[in-house]
């Protein structure tokens, strides 16, 4: 299960809204070891693309220097669907290269009557798709 604080889940959903008819993408990073997203971290998609994303190569690489310097890791990858569910694409998996991560993918589109978007989590590993509930809560609790 993801649990995510009320407020990350806004700025996903605020991203990827901001960022529609194109793709959003970022990283909530946390520290490592303990699955807790802390740190959102919006990226720019290099595609510039309705239909696909791309990390830039040279964001990605200091992205991953700046959390290996504060002993942080990805704790969920998203980005936005703009016109399909809010499911991983063939490619989305072929990307998913963290098998530790949540990827967490917002549609945009009203595809299902579901409502202006859906926000949704996976776990991708060795090509495997296996969707996890979602919690939200105001606050973490104490560590």
């Amino acid at each position: 299960m993801l649990t995510i604080t009320q407020a990350l889940h806004d700025q996903i959903v605020a991203h990827a809204r901001a960022d529609h008819p194109d793709e959003a993408c970022g990283v909530v990073a946390g520290p490592v070891g303990t699955g807790r997203a802390e740190r959102f971290i919006p990226m720019l998609n290099a595609a510039r693309s309705p239909t696909f994303y791309e990390f830039d190569s040279g964001d990605l690489l200091k992205l991953y220097r700046e959390m290996d310097d504060r002993d942080e890791e990805p704790v969920i990858i998203y980005h936005s669907h703009t016109a399909t569910e809010a499911y991983p694409s063939r490619t989305d998996v072929a990307y998913a290269n963290e098998p530790g991560a949540h990827y967490v993918l917002v549609s945009t589109a009203d595809a299902d009557d579901a409502g202006p978007f859906q926000f949704r989590s996976f776990r991708i590993v060795d090509g495997e798709i296996t969707e996890e509930d979602v919690e939200i809560v105001e606050a973490y609790e104490p560590a």
